[in-house]
């Protein structure tokens, strides 16, 4: 009966340090852990140059399972000291955090050399350790919100895109001989969507004069319709920035727009009034 309250103790600074993030502790530990983070992927990467991998081979498997066990006890203390360890388990970041030390453990069972390409691609599978840092940018949360807000209008967008590619895709195929490279449907539509996208890779080129008539409006399709998407995330970005603005004026130089929690005006510098949240909302 008297362990339980040193073992609640101890869970609730853990979880003070590795989920609190306005805390010396839990800064301190977010950037050792993003060190680590970076450190580990640079290994990774390193690892695939054929080179480097077998002059130092042996140092870059210590290293890889150094940094394995130190992730492994980062995911066992966030289960442990998590108010709601299954739904941690279950959310995006649970399963990233499994993932980056997931495919170390299970290239341990590798039956036999014949499987040597599927653990290499449990290998490559460790450089979801770089999505651990998603958590640690603020603008990355602003992003996906934009995005998220975007969803029936790309949606939409690429609905277009793709209507246009299947239709410029069966007229090349049409006024195209098979000869040409135009030898199907399909194989027109890759044609379409590369060259709608600027990519160009020039396998099939049309020879008729009609061909290239067409091939010429897909050109001009493709880039008038390339910035569509970016304006449709700016605008959104733009919208939840301006949410989040604070709309106090300043009775110094009479502007708004400032941080939530500023105290002193972001462009003259005056001292802000103290007002509640309600307060900084727009009309």
């Amino acid at each position: 009966m008297e362990d339980k309250p040193q073992e609640s103790t101890l869970r609730l600074r853990i979880r003070e340090i590795i989920f609190g993030t306005n805390t010396p502790a839990g800064k301190a530990f977010d950037v050792a852990l993003i060190v680590t983070i970076i450190a580990s992927v640079i290994a990774i990467m390193m690892d695939s140059v054929e080179g480097f991998s077998q002059r130092y081979h042996d140092q870059i498997f210590r290293i890889e399972w150094f940094f394995t066990l130190l992730f492994t006890i980062e995911y066992l203390l966030r289960i442990y000291s998590s108010p709601h360890p299954t739904r941690y388990m279950r959310s995006f970041f649970g399963i990233i955090d499994l993932m980056a030390i997931l495919p170390t453990y299970l290239s341990l069972f590798e039956p036999s050399l014949n499987y040597l390409m599927v653990i290499r691609v449990l290998r490559v599978l460790r450089i979801f350790r770089v999505l651990k840092l998603m958590r640690y940018l603020n603008e990355a949360s602003v992003l996906l919100r934009a995005i998220r807000a975007s969803g029936r209008k790309i949606f939409v967008f690429f609905t277009m895109v793709l209507t246009c590619t299947c239709v410029f895709g069966t007229v090349m195929y049409l006024l195209e001989a098979p000869h040409h490279g135009f030898t199907s449907i399909p194989k027109s539509i890759y044609w379409a969507i590369v060259t709608i996208t600027t990519v160009g890779y020039g396998d099939i080129a049309p020879q008729t004069v009609m061909g290239q008539a067409v091939a010429a409006m897909v050109m001009m399709t493709g880039y008038a319709i390339i910035a569509v998407p970016t304006g449709i995330i700016s605008a959104e970005i733009y919208r939840d920035m301006r949410a989040q603005r604070d709309f106090r004026e300043c009775l110094s130089c009479r502007r708004s727009g400032h941080e939530h929690d500023a105290d002193f005006c972001r462009f003259c510098g005056f001292e802000l009034e103290k007002v509640t949240p309600e307060e900084t909302k727009p009309d």
